[in-house]
């Protein structure tokens, strides 16, 4: 029996509420994060590692061991029979066992003792207990190699919180982006080889690409091992990377063989698993292929199927959670793929369909799945006992004899029910979808499902964009999401795009951007700061940054640390990028941020993932923007080293040159610090990448117009911090752009000034000799002003050319040395000459200009970054030391008593300045290069020397120990050891080291003499010497064989490597050096010194007393106008994308490419004949099928005919057969997400339902074509049920006995309590009242064009909306659910309106509810208002209010997909039909 329905009065379009109720199971309601705080020690998990850094198989540390161990007893228990009761059956050996299966060995020792109890039968609930697992760890499967698993043994009671927690946070798995459960047949059986092929590749393809996992039932057979090959197959097919994918078996422990091997109380790691299918009988080995196994245990052995509902609870349970990843949050979908399958299988399939799952059936497989996908595509109408009868004889014909006529009619119900739920049914067919395509029709059968759920608005589409972007399958956005049903603002796309970027999914951002995404209204300020936010922890930059906020703490002694802001990025990227560039983002001032402001409208998005949704979701006001957003997201793609990414941002950049050179030097700064080889060989690979595209940029505008393409390389970029392209290709080194012919011309037209550079080099110095020339046509110059032969500025436009300033200053270089080393070598005397004090004064003006140089700070550095860039040239250094040495050389030399030392100082000092000669062969092509090698050997020499000395010491100190006793002078022991063994090298061998030559003359007996060494040990009878001559001889030998031959010709190859290295690049390194000498003449004051001086005094005053700022030439460094800028950006963007096409056409034109495509082709036609003939080999059995048809129909016809001649008449024409098409019928394509073809809808539809609401009570199954009371149904046998309700107030007192029952009073009054129906009366059969009435009529569907707004409430503790109303009580005039959402004062008024509404519904309600002797009954009225402006509309908006903090109350445009309750819908599809309305 059932609870009565109550006639109750309902508001606009209002209906009763057929949700669950406030005391409803809180399991159906989606979990809080707060659930898992449930789980004991959960603070005490091994959950402490990051989950960057997890892996889906990580080594059982130490740590990680012992929290397992740990953790594992306390939270997770196992089942054991604690009471032996000797069972009917025996074991297969013939042993007796207990009523659980297990032998009376293998129960505890009090299992077995007298019970305490009476009673002798066994029962689960009493004689099973649960106790600490004592089977957890890894699992290697023995004599597979070093395949290796988690597993463990679980309680079937076990919550699924825990499990998940443990997968998630123990065994160091990431939350999956989809949950695919594979079900079908548990035995082994056959599929066609081309199907498994299929199969297997799609499966792993949608497994690996969207990050699911797969939950099987993990044993050795039947679709969990064909999972289990295809697994495996991946695996070798791809590296270690790719070939990761997380395989969960849930299996029965009582029916796993071998099981006693996994039993480890302390955890198995590893435990030993053999796989030994030949001696398993009826138990099941697990599959080796599979990477985690659950072992559901409930204290029985050999019983199957134990662990369908933890595995449908753990399932549930997980596509429940929310995956939040790149700020965007979805809840983990979940998907059922069956092959073949029996009944298990099939009730598998009913429960999925009927808690929403979306379910792929493929066709072929066998059993089950080709009797759902036979049916699928017919009206649910056709789908008969009948025909479910002869389906089940074509493919179970080995168990068709078992299927009782009960057992038919549960099948047809269930599959009734199932086809009905078409959205959620998607059939692979192999012809259909084609070769390798399982994965697509996984993923549309979620999509199919998400599409035809009810949604407000636009969440739908959301939902399906976000599953997409997690997955990262951008074939299935394009194909299912982007499409002309529904269209996307590029507002939309603004959170997913975020998404796609932290997630590193270049193709997504590809499609966004063709799908209208700006990135100049995506890229805020804010969005920005919460990219860098979201960086990869084991990011280089991500450290670097911890580094700039760990300082700023400390410097402002603060506890927390800050927040990341653009200032702390721009701090890094100035130290990557070089002190040469501006900040890129500036320090704000307090809370100001320095961008432009820009009002924007008012963005309303639906989105989940807070951080994303707060980032976007703003109120209308002003938005913050960074000034070059795409610049901004190059950058940090490229700090990631996201190549992909940062290439396809790149080409939307305008001032791409500067970007190519910037992210260039930024990876070679980054590749320096990088720790991990092959990260570091990536980036300086990319680095390359970008110089070349720079370079191909350059080359295209060059070659369109030069003088506009060397604007661009001095051109002063604001958005790279005010530097240019040719500063930041010196910065990064990258020679291969300087070397560039136009930047070669461009740097040559420097050195020139204003002279052509065709002048020969002898007319320039011609010039500077006899300046006259110059007003004659010997040197010409680039100007038309500079022609005229008296115009005074050709003096000017001569003399500050960097050649001739270079040319000069050469010449006073040598008149210095040459004076200098006249006055060392002549003209030294006590009281220095005039010639010395005009060395001196020319000292001076060479000290004043390196003064010069050091201060000179144009771009604002401040002095001691100047200090630092000036310190960081060699030459520069070259100088300073002999500055110094000259000054010291001075002061001594100044001194009457140190006159002598200081002749020599200044000596050494005339050496370094000698040395400093060398910077001026830079400026030659030959000579130029040499430099760079006499450096480079300068510093092989230097390590050379390290290993040069221990020979050098080793020998020295054994041959001195040998020959000589005692020597305590501490010069001629470095002589001994050091000096005379390094002399040995160059052939000065010492005469007496083998006795031969040995002078006694020549040395000091005593060592007394300062002038001679002391002699070596000798006799004292004839001086000769005793010390072993072999001895010093083979040391010698060695000596000698390892320097002069060993490493001395290591050093020669040194050095050949080295010159070879160079003189490879001669051309590329000289080009490179050049700029160095070119930019120093260049702004190098025009007199050479001492005459600089005067240039000096004149920047002296300019610079202090008129206080006029040091500035750039313009050659070099010019800042243009906005509108000139803006052209010659948009002049390089244009020949950007030229130079992309033509890189697109090299890379088709390649012939590794050519072949690649070719290779494509060919498989492509391959697949499209193959699928051919498939199609028509399909063609032919459905040919033959409707040949068969046709036969039977015309056996009827016949029949028929002989009937009525038999009769002597033809018979009444209700009784001739449907006669058959005598044209073959060809196959129809249904498309399941198509409207039902039913000429009328179904009937009782919910109150058929295999389950009551909230019980697991079964109702008896009736099919369609039972459910009219005429039609004979001899098995129908209902159960008795009532359903126990927690709220007393709002139900009847009420018994199940017959003597309460019969003081009911049916069809009438029964006191407060109305129970007639609106229909008429009713049978009253047993005390109880009888539904015998069928519908008729058919919803009428017109093509509407209003739009309707509805008022619906979600009330507390569901998950659907309704329209507001609900039972009404006796005594009371509104039902109490319509008096939460209503003020008091609004309750009489409310009425009125009731009354003068429309009646759209008075009687039966589908419902879960109705029963045959308890049913639902309504009454809906519609009150309508014209518009919005209604008064009557206004007065109840303003009384509308929530009793409840949870209940919700809104309008919404009437729809069919809005999440209504189904009868609801209906009722709301009447109003729209009355009022002649879209719905």
């Amino acid at each position: 029996m059932a609870v009565r329905g109550r006639r109750t009065k309902v508001l606009p379009s209002e209906v009763i509420k057929v949700c669950p109720e406030r005391g409803d199971d809180l399991a159906t309601h989606p979990k809080k994060m707060s659930d898992f705080e449930v789980v004991p020690n959960l603070q005490q998990s091994s959950s402490s590692v990051s989950k960057s850094r997890r892996k889906a198989h990580f080594p059982a540390g130490s740590n990680e061991k012992e929290n397992l161990i740990s953790w594992i007893p306390e939270n997770i228990r196992k089942k054991e029979c604690t009471y032996f009761v000797e069972s009917s059956r025996t074991s297969d050996s013939g042993r007796i066992v207990c009523e659980c299966g297990y032998l009376r060995e293998q129960h505890l020792e009090d299992a077995a003792k007298p019970p305490i109890f009476l009673g002798k039968e066994w029962d689960p609930s009493r004689h099973i207990q649960e106790m600490p697992t004592d089977a957890f760890g890894d699992i290697r499967f023995t004599g597979l190699g070093q395949k290796t698993g988690k597993y463990v043994r679980v309680s079937s009671d076990t919550p699924p919180r825990v499990i998940y927690h443990l997968m998630t946070q123990h065994w160091g798995l990431d939350a999956p982006n989809l949950l695919i459960s594979v079900t079908g047949g548990a035995k082994n059986f056959i599929m066609k080889p081309r199907l498994k092929n299929i199969f297997r590749q799609g499966l792993v393809k949608v497994a690996q690409t969207t990050g699911a996992w797969i939950i099987t039932g993990g044993s050795h057979a039947g679709v969990m091992k064909q999972v289990g090959e295809a697994v495996r197959d991946f695996i070798l097919s791809c590296s270690h990377k790719e070939g990761e994918i997380v395989t969960i078996g849930i299996a029965t422990w009582g029916t796993v063989y071998n099981r006693e091997s996994l039993i480890c109380p302390m955890g198995g790691f590893p435990a030993e698993y053999v796989l030994d299918e030949e001696n398993q009988g009826s138990l099941s080995c697990l599959d080796s292929n599979h990477s985690h196994f659950i072992l559901v245990d409930d204290g029985t052995h050999g019983r199957y199927g134990v662990e369908i509902a933890l595995r449908t609870r753990l399932e549930k349970f997980i596509s429940e959670q929310t995956k939040v990843k790149g700020g965007v949050a979805i809840k983990i979908p979940i998907v059922c793929v069956v092959l073949e399958g029996g009944p298990g299988t099939l009730d598998t399939i009913y429960n999925a369909i009927t808690n929403g799952t979306p379910c792929v059936i493929v066709e072929g497989s066998g059993r089950v799945a080709d009797v759902i996908a036979q049916v699928a595509n017919l009206p649910v109408s056709k789908i008969t006992i009948a025909l479910i009868q002869k389906k089940l004889s074509v493919f179970f014909h080995d168990t068709y004899e078992l299927f009782t006529e009960s057992k038919l009619v549960e099948w047809t119900k269930k599959i009734q029910d199932i086809v009905r739920s078409r959205q959620l049914l998607t059939i692979f067919r192999e012809g259909k979808y084609g070769q390798q395509d399982v994965d697509v029709a996984i993923l549309q059968a979620l999509f199919k499902a998400s599409r035809n759920q009810d949604h407000f608005g636009r969440e739908n589409w959301d939902h399906q964009l976000k599953l997409a972007v997690a997955w990262n399958r951008v074939d299935i956005a394009r194909s299912e999401i982007f499409t002309d049903d529904h269209e996307w603002k590029p507002t939309d796309l603004h959170p997913v795009m975020a998404a796609a970027l932290i997630s590193n999914k270049p193709e997504f951002v590809k499609l966004f951007l063709e799908q209208g995404v700006r990135l100049k209204e995506f890229v805020t300020w804010d969005t920005l700061v919460y990219l860098y936010d979201n960086m990869a922890p084991s990011c280089l930059f991500h450290s670097k940054l911890q580094k700039v906020l760990l300082e700023e703490r400390e410097h402002t002694a603060g506890s927390k640390m800050p927040r990341i802001q653009l200032h702390h990025v721009s701090q890094v990227l100035r130290e990557l990028l070089g002190c040469s560039t501006q900040p890129l983002y500036p320090k704000p001032k307090h809370t100001e941020r320095p961008r432009l402001s820009i009002p924007v409208p008012h963005i309303k998005l639906n989105v989940q993932g807070s951080s994303l949704r707060s980032l976007y979701k703003r109120s209308a006001g002003r938005v913050v923007f960074t000034m070059d957003p795409v610049r901004d997201l190059l950058i940090w793609a490229v700090v990631q080293n996201r190549k992909e990414l940062a290439e396809i941002i790149w080409a939307q950049s305008q001032d791409c040159m500067a970007a190519a050179l910037a992210c260039s030097k930024i990876l070679k700064e980054l590749a320096k610090e990088e720790e991990d080889t092959d990260t570091t060989d990536d980036m300086l690979a990319l680095a390359e990448q970008y110089e070349q595209k720079a370079i191909g940029v350059f080359t295209d505008c060059y070659r369109k117009d030069e003088e506009r393409a060397q604007k661009l390389l001095t051109r002063v970029s604001e958005a790279w911090g005010k530097t240019t392209c040719l500063q930041l290709a010196l910065e990064a080194k990258n020679m291969n752009f300087v070397s560039h012919g136009g930047v070669q011309a461009f740097l040559t037209k420097v050195w020139w000034g204003k002279m052509c550079v065709d002048n020969g080099l002898w007319r320039v110095i011609a010039c500077m000799l006899f300046f006259p020339l110059l007003y004659s046509s010997l040197i010409t110059f680039r100007e038309k002003r500079l022609q005229p032969a008296g115009c005074l500025t050709r003096l000017r436009a001569f003399f500050t050319a960097p050649v001739v300033i270079f040319l000069m200053n050469i010449l006073s270089y040598f008149t210095f040395l040459l004076l200098f080393a006249y006055v060392l070598m002549v003209d030294f005397q006590p009281s220095p000459s005039w010639r010395e004090y005009l060395v001196y004064f020319w000292l001076f003006s060479l000290v004043c200009e390196e003064t010069r140089q050091l201060l000179y700070d144009p771009d604002g550095f401040g002095a001691v970054k100047m200090a630092s860039l000036y310190f960081k040239d060699f030459w520069n250094k070259l100088d300073v030391c002999a500055i110094l040495v000259f000054i010291t050389g001075l002061a001594c030399r100044l001194i009457p008593s140190t006159l002598y030392p200081g002749r020599i100082i200044l000596s050494l000092a005339f050496t370094i300045f000698c040395l400093r000669l060398m910077h001026i062969f830079t400026v030659s092509k030959t000579l130029g290069p040499k430099i760079i090698i006499v450096k480079r050997m300068m510093k092989d020499v230097f390590f050379f020397l390290f290993l040069l000395a221990v020979w050098v010491v080793s020998f020295g100190v054994a041959k001195q120990a040998i020959l000589i006793h005692n020597e305590e002078r501490v010069e001629w022991l470095f002589r001994g050891v050091v000096y005379h063994s390094y002399l040995t090298i160059f052939g000065q061998i010492p005469s007496y080291i083998d006795g031969v030559n040995f002078n006694i003359d020549q040395c000091s007996p005593n060592g007394t003499d300062p002038y001679k060494p002391k002699c070596p040990e000798t006799n004292e009878d004839n001086k000769k010497p005793i010390f072993p001559e072999w001895l010093t001889v083979i040391l010698l030998c060695l000596y000698l064989l390892f320097t002069n031959i060993l490493l001395l010709n290591l050093l020669i190859a040194m050095f050949n490597y080295t010159f070879q290295q160079v003189q490879e690049h001669t051309d590329q390194i000289w080009k490179f050096q050049r700029h160095d000498l070119i930019e120093e003449y260049h702004g190098r004051p025009p007199a050479p010194p001492p005459f600089i001086l005067l240039n000096h005094l004149q920047i002296l005053v300019r610079r202090c007393l008129l206080r006029r700022p040091a500035t750039h030439h313009k050659q070099l460094k010019e800042k243009l106008e906005k509108n000139e800028e803006a052209a010659l950006l948009s002049w390089e963007m244009y020949l950007k994308e030229n130079y992309l096409q033509h890189q697109q056409c090299q890379e088709k034109q390649n012939t590794e490419q050519k072949i690649r495509d070719i290779a494509e082709r060919v498989d492509v036609l391959a697949e499209l004949l193959d699928l051919d003939r498939v199609k028509r080999t399909g063609l032919v059995e459905q040919r033959l099928v409707s040949l068969e048809d046709q036969v039977h129909q015309t056996a009827q016809a016949l029949r028929w005919i002989m009937q009525a001649l038999q009769g002597n008449g033809f018979g009444s024409g209700e009784d001739v057969p449907p006669m058959g098409s005598s044209k073959p019928s060809e196959t129809k394509e249904v498309d399941l997400e198509g409207k039902a073809e039913e000429s009328r809808p179904p009937y009782h539809v919910l109150a058929r339902n295999l389950l009551y609401p909230g019980s697991h009570t079964l109702r008896f199954p009736v099919p369609d074509e039972k459910v009219p009371w005429e039609v004979d149904f001899p098995l129908y046998n209902p159960p008795a049920y009532s359903a126990d309700h927690k709220d007393m107030a709002v139900q009847d007192p009420f018994s199940p006995s017959l003597e309460s029952l019969l003081k009911i009073n049916y069809n009438t009054m029964d006191g407060l309590i109305d129970r007639q129906s609106f229909h008429g009366l009713y049978a009253v059969q047993d005390g109880l009242p009888l539904w015998r009435r069928n519908l008729d009529g058919s919803i009428i569907r017109k093509s509407l064009k209003k739009m309707l707004e509805v008022l619906v409430a979600q009330y507390p503790l569901s998950d659907v909306w309704a329209l507001p109303g609900g039972s009404l009580e006796p005594g009371e005039t509104l039902p109490l659910k319509l008096k939460w959402i209503l003020r008091r004062e609004f309750w009489p008024q409310f009425q009125n309106l009731l009354k003068q509404g429309t009646e759209v519904h008075k009687g039966y309600l589908d419902d879960p509810r109705n029963t045959d002797n308890a049913w639902v009954e309504t009454v809906a009225v519609s009150v309508h208002f014209d518009n919005q402006n209604d008064v009557e509309m206004k007065r109840l908006n303003s009384f509308l209010q929530g009793c409840d903090p949870e209940l919700c109350i809104r309008w919404q445009v009437l729809d069919k997909r809005i999440p209504l309750h189904a009868n609801h819908k209906e009722l709301l599809h009447k109003v729209s039909t009355l009022l002649g309305a879209y719905y």
